[in-house]
C-alpha cells in the first residue's frame, strides 16, 4: 500500500497575507459591548451586583407601585366607559325623570279626586218630560258630599226604581262638584182598563200609574190576552209609530190577533184598519197623507193595511 503523500508546506508570506486581511477588514466604530460577562470569581460577581444596585435605586419595583398603577389603570377605563356611555345616561336619566313625573302626576290627580275637593254639590237631571224633576233630586240627595269617582250606582238605581216611568238612565259626572243624572222615560202608550180604575201602560205592559178616569190624550187599549201577548206588543208598537198629529187624536186601539190592529179616532169615531205592525213608518206617512186630503169628519174608515193601496170610505 503506497503512503499518501504529504500535504503542501504553506508558502512562507501566508501568515503576512491574514494579516493583511485582518487589518483591512472594517472595524465597529465606537466601543464594543459584550452581550453577556460571567466571571469565574463568586466575590466579582457580588461587587458586581453591589455596584449596580447602588448605581440605580430607582429602578427598584415595590408592591405599591404595582398597586398604584393597577389602580390608575382602572380610573382611565373607567373615565372611558363614562364617556362613551354618556348619551345613554342622559337618556335613561331623562326617562326615569318622566317616568317620576308622570307617577306623581296620577297619584296627585287620584288624590284629589278622591278627596271633598270634587264633592258632589249640585245634581242635575235631565230629560224629563213627565216625571217631577224635584221628587227625583230628593231621592238622589244622599249622594250629596261623596267625591265623584265614589257615588254609588247601586244606592241610584235603587233610588231611582221607585219611578216606574224611568226606563233608563246615566250617570256624567262633571268636576268640580256637580252629578248629571240623564233620564229616559217610559212612553205610555194607553190605558188598559181594571178593576182598580185605568192604569197607563207602557209598549212593554209596565204599569205607570192607576187613575180612575181615563188621563188626558191616552186611548184605551183593547187587547185580548192582555199585556203579556203578542197582540198588545204589536198595538203598543203601532201607537208608537204614530206621529204627535195622528196620536193626538186616538181614543181607542184594539187588538185581537198580531195581525189585525186598528185605531179610533176622535169624536168623529173614524175607523182606521192598520193589520200587522210591519210596515208601521209607511202605514203612518200614508195615512198622514190620507187625512190631510180628506180629513177624518169626511171619512168613515182608512184602511192602510196595504200602504201601497190605501182604501178610503
Amino acid at each position: 500500500m503506497r503512503r499518501p503523500s504529504p500535504l503542501p508546506a504553506p508558502p512562507a508570506h501566508a501568515p503576512a497575507r491574514a494579516a493583511a486581511r485582518a487589518d483591512a477588514a472594517p472595524q465597529p466604530d465606537g466601543e464594543v459591548i459584550p452581550l453577556s460577562t460571567t466571571s469565574a470569581d463568586p466575590a466579582a460577581r457580588d461587587d458586581a451586583g453591589a455596584g449596580d444596585d447602588a448605581g440605580a435605586p430607582g429602578e427598584r419595583i415595590r408592591v405599591r407601585d404595582v398597586w398604584r398603577a393597577a389602580r390608575a389603570r382602572r380610573r382611565a377605563l373607567r373615565a372611558e366607559v363614562r364617556r362613551f356611555t354618556a348619551r345613554q345616561r342622559r337618556r335613561r336619566a331623562v326617562w326615569i325623570g318622566v317616568g317620576i313625573s308622570l307617577a306623581v302626576l296620577v297619584a296627585g290627580t287620584l288624590g284629589a279626586a278622591y278627596s271633598p275637593l270634587f264633592a258632589v254639590q249640585k245634581i242635575d237631571v235631565v230629560g224629563t218630560k213627565t216625571l217631577d224633576v224635584g221628587a227625583l233630586e230628593h231621592a238622589l240627595a244622599g249622594q250629596l258630599g261623596t267625591p265623584l269617582p265614589l257615588v254609588d250606582e247601586a244606592a241610584v238605581k235603587a233610588a231611582l226604581v221607585r219611578f216606574p216611568l224611568v226606563q233608563s238612565y246615566s250617570l256624567q259626572a262633571r268636576p268640580p262638584h256637580d252629578l248629571v243624572v240623564r233620564i229616559v222615560e217610559r212612553t205610555p202608550v194607553g190605558v188598559v182598563k181594571g178593576a182598580a180604575g185605568y192604569t197607563l201602560v207602557d209598549a212593554a205592559g209596565v204599569a205607570l200609574s192607576t187613575t180612575p178616569s181615563v188621563p188626558k190624550g191616552q186611548p184605551v187599549l183593547s187587547v185580548d190576552g192582555g199585556v203579556g201577548s203578542e197582540a198588545f206588543a204589536a198595538a203598543g208598537q203601532v201607537v208608537r209609530s204614530l206621529p204627535a198629529s195622528i196620536r193626538s187624536q186616538v181614543t181607542a186601539v184594539s187588538a185581537s190577533t198580531p195581525d189585525d190592529v186598528s185605531l179610533t179616532l176622535g169624536k168623529t169615531r173614524t175607523k182606521v184598519i192598520w193589520g200587522s205592525a210591519d210596515d208601521s213608518a209607511m202605514k203612518a206617512l200614508v195615512l198622514q197623507k190620507a187625512m190631510a186630503a180628506r180629513p177624518p169628519a169626511k171619512v168613515t174608515e182608512y184602511d192602510v193595511s196595504s200602504p201601497g193601496a190605501i182604501v178610503m170610505r
